[in-house]
């Protein structure tokens, strides 16, 4: 059975990590005592729901969990130190504390070492996230106890609407653009005077048109997207940001 352990202290366990190629300890003291820490807890470095959402979500909302009283946010794995310091690189995961969790001593401690012997990982953490102050959890979010890998409440946004509901996350903006296009250096810097990071989309003369068209109803670059919505070209951007 899956363990619930708020109020409960976390396990006491040093974790081995290979710091600028050299090694170093650091206990669960160093890591929660006299903090207030999020973490969250998944099967596997690389892994698909891993890479694409658990961890990348956690990154992006580093900010607002750090805005609403959050000093650190950990990602434990049942990986060794080089896979998670390797993963860490391809995600670019500036704001996680990647933790390695190699013997899966914490992890045994918190209740939630599963076999995954069939998928030939052996033992594995179940997903799960939780909020940890000083040192003992206050609140666990536990994936259901299903086949497969469920993903329903461990994630990033349930973490902070339970921190603050009223938590004021990062804006998502995607800038379709053309290469060497003064209108989209225009509207990109309009997103940077904002204080918008953005995500830039380049597309080529042969498909510009017909991508654009389909996503936007518009065949011009830019065309920008605010938290799903369509903003526009470049006027329409200082525009927007004029009212």
């Amino acid at each position: 059975m899956l363990q619930n352990r708020e109020g409960q202290r976390v396990p006491n366990v040093t974790f081995h990590i290979r710091d600028n190629n050299d090694w170093k300890d650091i206990t669960t003291a160093d890591l929660f005592d006299g903090k207030t820490v999020a973490l969250f807890s998944l099967p596997g470095a690389f892994t698909p729901t891993c890479s694409s959402t658990h961890l990348p979500r956690f990154n992006e909302l580093a900010p607002a969990f750090f805005e609403n009283g959050v000093d650190s946010i950990l990602c434990v794995s049942v990986n060794d130190t080089f896979v998670m310091n390797e993963w860490a690189k391809e995600q670019e995961a500036a704001n996680i504390v990647m933790i390695p969790d190699g013997n899966g001593d914490f992890t045994a401690g918190m209740g939630m070492l599963v076999d995954k012997n069939e998928l030939g990982f052996g033992k594995r953490s179940w997903r799960y996230a939780m909020l940890v102050k000083d040192g003992v959890i206050e609140k666990m979010f536990i994936e259901p106890n299903e086949p497969g890998d469920p993903f329903k409440v461990s994630d990033a946004d349930t973490m902070l609407d339970y921190i603050n509901p009223n938590a004021k996350k990062p804006s998502q903006v995607v800038v379709f653009s053309k290469t060497g296009c003064p209108h989209c250096a225009r509207a990109k810097a309009v997103l940077s005077e904002n204080g918008l990071d953005y995500v830039e989309v380049p597309l080529d003369n042969v498909v510009r048109g017909k991508v654009l068209g389909a996503v936007s109803g518009k065949m011009t670059a830019p065309q920008v997207f605010i938290n799903g919505q369509l903003i526009g070209s470049a006027d329409e951007v200082e525009a927007y940001f004029q009212r």
